[in-house]
C-alpha cells in the first residue's frame, strides 16, 4: 500500500484550538495528508487575546526539525509562527537542501492583536527564510509590515508591494484578499510568470485560523503533486467552506 503524502508543519501551539498547529493538523487530515510537527512556541490564547507566549529554545526547534526529516520523506513544508529572530535563523539553517516545496505563512500578530514575531524576527524572515520559500502568503497588513511601509490603499499599491516582497527571493507571493472591499474576495498570486487573480464571492462568515488553514491546504496539495495555482484554488475552496459551511461559492480565475 502506498504511504500517504506528508507535510512537515513548523508552527506554534494555540490553547484555544482555533489556529496554529491544531488547525494545521486538522486541515492536513481533511486533505488526506499526514503531518509531522515542529513546535516553535507554546501560546496561551483565546478567541479574544494572547495572554502568554513561551518560545521553544532554538536548539530544540532545530533538533525537532532534524528528527522529523529523518523520520520519513515529506512532500512539502509549511511554516507558521516563529516568534523570534533566533528561531527564524534556526529553522532556515535546518531546512533540507532538497527542492521540497516550502509555504511560509508570515504570522506577525494574532487576530486579537498580540505580537507574534518581533522586529528582528521580521528582518531575519525576509533575509534568510523567504529566499527558501516556494510561496509566501501574507495578507494586506502583513505585506506592509514585512516591507516596513504603509498599508496599500488600492490594488495597484498592493501589487507593487507584492512585487517588492517577491524580490526577497521567494518563487511566488499569494496576497490574500480578505482585507479588500467589494463583492469579491480577490487573492493575487504573483510570480515571475506574472499575476494570477484568484477571485471568489465574498462570504459573511469569519473564523480564526483561516490563514493557517489556507497555507496548510496549499502545502497539502503541493505534497500531492498539484501545481501551485491548483493548490491555491483547492485551499481557498477549503477556507470558504470553513467560513460558510455547506454554501461554498465557486472559485474563479481571472
Amino acid at each position: 500500500m502506498t504511504a500517504r503524502p506528508a507535510v512537515l508543519v513548523i508552527a506554534a501551539t494555540d490553547s484555544s484550538g482555533g489556529a496554529g498547529l491544531t488547525r494545521d493538523v486538522r486541515v492536513l487530515g481533511d486533505f488526506s495528508v499526514d503531518a509531522l510537527c515542529v513546535v516553535t512556541a507554546v501560546t496561551a490564547q483565546s478567541d479574544h487575546k494572547v495572554t502568554a507566549v513561551h518560545h521553544v529554545p532554538p536548539d530544540i526547534v532545530r533538533a525537532q526539525l532534524t528528527a522529523a526529516l529523518a523520520t520519513r520523506p515529506v512532500g512539502a513544508i509549511k511554516i507558521g509562527m516563529l516568534g523570534t529572530r533566533a528561531t527564524v535563523e534556526a529553522v532556515a539553517e535546518a531546512l533540507p537542501a532538497s527542492d521540497v516545496p516550502i509555504v511560509v505563512d508570515p504570522v506577525l500578530v494574532s487576530s486579537s492583536g498580540g505580537l507574534l514575531l518581533d522586529d528582528e524576527g521580521r528582518t531575519a524572515l525576509t533575509r534568510v527564510l523567504l529566499p527558501r520559500a516556494t510561496l509566501v502568503t501574507p495578507n494586506v497588513p502583513e505585506v506592509a509590515a514585512l516591507l516596513g511601509g504603509p498599508l496599500a490603499r488600492d490594488e495597484v499599491e498592493l501589487l507593487a508591494q507584492g512585487q517588492r516582497l517577491l524580490e526577497c527571493g521567494s518563487r511566488a507571493i499569494l496576497l490574500k484578499g480578505g482585507h479588500s472591499q467589494g463583492a469579491e474576495a480577490v487573492d493575487l498570486l504573483i510570480s515571475a510568470a506574472g499575476v494570477q487573480r484568484i477571485a471568489s464571492k465574498r462570504v459573511s462568515g469569519s473564523s480564526r485560523g483561516t490563514g493557517c488553514a489556507l497555507a496548510s491546504g496549499i502545502a497539502a496539495s503541493l505534497a500531492k503533486g498539484q501545481s501551485l495555482v491548483a493548490a491555491c484554488e483547492a485551499a481557498k475552496t477549503y477556507v470558504l467552506g470553513m467560513l460558510e459551511p455547506g454554501q461554498t461559492p465557486p472559485v474563479t480565475f481571472g
